[in-house]
């Protein structure tokens, strides 16, 4: 390849990543800059074309005011003054044959008209000298040689009168030859003049025509790549919108844009990743307390053992729960859980923190994750109030032997203590856990040591590092 093409070659790529780094400069301003920037490029095309036939028309406007101003009056002048020399020459004629007063003055008058010629000629500008001296000079010789033979010759037949009349000839086309000059030299520039005024209206049509042209691909060029970039982020949304509604909650529009529309894509994948977590969340939600079950249990805690975040996890369970559901019926037990529920949620409430998660794992086990900040006023809090509470559950009988009477499996009666709640609580400053399945297994333990404690109670696991890795 030869340097020549590889000198082409350098500079298509050069002007290529110009022009990329141009489009996507402009696709980082928001929505408003771009529609901003189509109208300033059509006001500026507008602009630009509006001044180069502005100034076209102003400079054929200023040589039709030469033209109209200069030339043809020259022309007109010239015709006049031809005409006047003529006259003067023909009453000089007649008055040598009449001898009239009249005719003389009619000689003289011409002579005022050719001067006020003169004068005019002298207020005339063009971009050629008019020869003002020179036609004064010869019309002056004019005059001269006209009243010198009026003054002399006697008889019209005469020699002298000849000589005169052969004079008077030789002056006058001397005359008549430098003002048909002067008519030439005005003809001729005005015809230079319309010549350029055809060639100047070609030349500005032309301009006129490339520059709309230009205006109307650069503009169309703009429009189209502003629209795309607008509609179609908008189509990628409204599909997303669509599939998003039919569950598929993992598709993310790709949207690249730096404006308002790529907020709103960022914006759009957020929400989308909360709905699938409240989807998954409801769909494992217990739909007695509609709290979240085990599977949104289990993402929280992997999700902050990855992070490295302080938790204290607590395994909330009702005890004697079964005894009191069969005497009380179902219904009853349901109101239990159902305040259970709501006692702990006010206490996370009350003394917890915003990030805070409480779950329902099915029955009458309940989950509270917490930070170990936080979590000593939470179960305080849970035991004290089920205990104030537990009582309204039972009725004036139970409440006042303090147990159910109840048969076990063999047929037997036994007395059954008031329900109660058991907290087992597993925190992580002495453990360190891989998953959830680590926290369960030793939290476990800790709910059935908590269990055969007698009444409500919250145990905390106070234990090395022999559960974890």
């Amino acid at each position: 390849m030869s340097d020549k093409q590889n000198l082409d070659l350098s500079e298509t790529s050069v002007k290529d990543r110009l022009v990329g780094f141009v489009i996507s400069y402009l696709l980082r301003f928001n929505i408003a800059k771009k529609i901003m920037f189509g109208y300033t490029v059509l006001l500026a095309l507008l602009v630009i074309i509006s001044v180069y036939a502005l100034v076209k028309l102003n400079q054929l406007n200023e040589i039709n005011n030469s033209i109209l101003n200069t030339d043809l009056p020259v022309i007109s002048a010239s015709q006049k003054m031809i005409d006047v020399i003529l006259d003067q020459e023909l009453h000089a004629q007649r008055y040598l044959i009449l001898g009239t007063s009249e005719l003389l003055k009619l000689f003289w008058d011409k002579n005022e008209e050719f001067n006020y010629l003169i004068n005019h000629l002298k207020t005339l500008q063009g971009k050629w000298n008019i020869p003002i001296d020179e036609l004064v000079k010869l019309h002056k010789q004019y005059n001269y040689i006209l009243t010198e033979g009026l003054s002399q010759i006697d008889d019209p037949e005469s020699s002298t009168a000849k000589d005169f009349e052969t004079k008077i000839k030789k002056q006058q086309e001397k005359i008549i030859a430098a003002i048909k000059g002067m008519a030439a030299n005005a003809m001729q520039d005005q015809n230079e003049k319309t010549g350029m005024t055809a060639t100047m209206g070609r030349t500005a049509f032309k301009a006129s025509a490339i520059l709309c042209g230009l205006g109307l691909v650069f503009s169309l060029s703009a429009a189209i790549l502003i629209t795309q970039n607008i509609s179609g982020p908008i189509k990628k949304l409204k599909h997303a919108a669509g599939l998003i509604s039919e569950g598929n909650f993992d598709h993310k529009p790709d949207i690249r844009n730096k404006d308002e529309l790529g907020d709103l894509a960022q914006a759009f994948s957020t929400m989308a990743h909360r709905l699938k977590c409240l989807e998954e969340m409801y769909l494992d939600a217990s739909p007695l307390t509609r709290l979240p079950g085990g599977i949104a249990v289990e993402n929280v805690v992997n999700k902050l053992i990855i992070t490295n975040a302080s938790i204290a996890f607590c395994l909330m369970d009702i005890d004697n729960f079964k005894a009191y559901n069969d005497r009380y019926g179902y219904a009853k037990g349901n109101d239990l859980i159902q305040s259970t529920a709501s006692i702990i949620s006010e206490a996370v409430e009350k003394f917890g923190g915003e990030d805070d998660f409480i779950g329902h794992i099915g029955g009458d086990d309940f989950i509270l994750i917490t930070t170990p900040d936080f979590y000593i006023r939470i179960c305080e809090s849970i035991v004290e109030n089920f205990d104030k509470n537990i009582s309204d559950f039972y009725d004036t009988k139970d409440r006042q032997r303090g147990c159910i009477i109840a048969e076990n499996r063999q047929g037997q009666e036994v007395s059954v203590p008031l329900a109660s709640i058991s907290i087992a609580v597993v925190t992580n400053d002495k453990h360190k856990f891989l998953n959830h399945i680590q926290v369960g297994e030793v939290v476990s333990e800790m709910k059935e040591l908590a269990k055969s404690v007698a009444g409500s109670v919250c145990l905390v696991d106070q234990r090395g590092n022999d559960k974890g890795t």
